[in-house]
Formats: C-alpha cells, structure tokens, sequence
C-alpha cells in the first residue's frame, strides 16, 4: 500500500501468495470447497474489490480480481483431478487424466468464474490499471 509503485501487474494470479498487505486481507477469504462455501467466498472478495477501488487501490483491487481467477482456477483443478495433482514423474513428467468426479468443484469454479468477469470488466477498475499502466511507464 505504501509502495504501490513496486507492484508488478503480472500474468494470471502472479504475486498472490506474496504481495502483502494483501495476501493477509484476501486469504483467508478465499475457500472453494463446496458450491455454498465458494459463494459465500466470492462475495467477500469481490465486496473487498468494490472497497480497494471506492479507495483508489488499484493494487488491492487487482489482487482481489487475482484471488478471484485463483478460486476459479483452482476449483477446476479439483474437478478435473480429485486429488488436486495434475502431473505424476514417471521417468519424465506426464499429466494425470482427468476424473471429474466431483463436481462441486466445478460449480464452485462457475461461481468463481462469474465474479471474476465481473472484476475484470469493471470500468473504474479498467480506468485505474490504465493510470497505474501509465505511472509506471512515465517512473
């Protein structure tokens, strides 16, 4: 918050597990287990995305929008691999194939996925990344 200046937007959820104050505000938010359990997770992160941006934080808002990418990402792992491995090493890397049994994970993911592109379309939020684009480049 006090060097925002130093925060790399990044690709995909880059700096989520790092980035503090943050990681310590957005964290513990974030569960996928059940459907009713991702609900109620990605309406506190996104509340928490509406408030970084009523505050001008575009660092906070784009890590919520991150946690929010994460939840569904992370939820279709679980779907398409039950127990959360993607990849085995057996005399080279190979991925595991996919389970899909339990879909609770997918419509945790779903739920997810909805506030997520909701983040990532917001326009005061579109409006902040392009200043904070632009401060960085003229630093």
């Amino acid at each position: 918050r006090e060097n925002p200046h130093l925060y790399e937007i990044g690709r995909g959820q880059q700096g989520v597990l790092i980035c503090e104050p943050y990681k310590s505000e957005l964290y513990p938010l974030w569960k996928f287990k059940t459907p009713e359990i991702a609900q109620y997770s990605a309406l506190q992160i996104i509340n928490k995305f509406f408030s970084y941006l009523e505050q001008g934080d575009f660092v906070g808002a784009d890590m919520a929008k991150k946690y929010l990418h994460m939840g569904f990402t992370r939820s279709r792992r679980y779907f398409n691999h039950s127990s959360g491995k993607k990849w085995v090493y057996d005399k080279g890397w190979k991925v595991l194939p996919f389970d899909r049994t339990e879909t609770r994970f997918f419509e945790a993911g779903d739920i997810f996925k909805s506030y997520w592109k909701i983040a990532r379309e917001d326009t005061r939020y579109l409006k902040l990344k392009k200043k904070f684009k632009k401060s960085k480049k003229n630093a």
